[in-house]
């Protein structure tokens, strides 16, 4: 895993540690709110990376008119 540049002497066990107490000082209703969050930001950049993908290959298939 590469080293975070603000964050260079740690590892990933480390930063698992850090992730978990942060969760833990959070609490329950924010980790979910959080989670949601991720979760629909992941879903928007999926979408966006496919349509991304599929005016690439329609770009491909068009016959340049030159």
């Amino acid at each position: 895993m590469e080293n975070v540049a603000f964050l260079p002497s740690l590892g990933p066990t480390e930063m698992v540690i850090i992730l978990v107490v942060l969760m833990l000082l959070i609490g329950a209703k924010k980790n979910a709110e959080l989670a949601r969050g991720i979760g629909k930001s992941m879903g928007e950049f999926k979408k966006a990376k496919n349509d991304f993908e599929k005016e690439l290959l329609l770009g491909e298939k068009k016959p340049n008119k030159n």
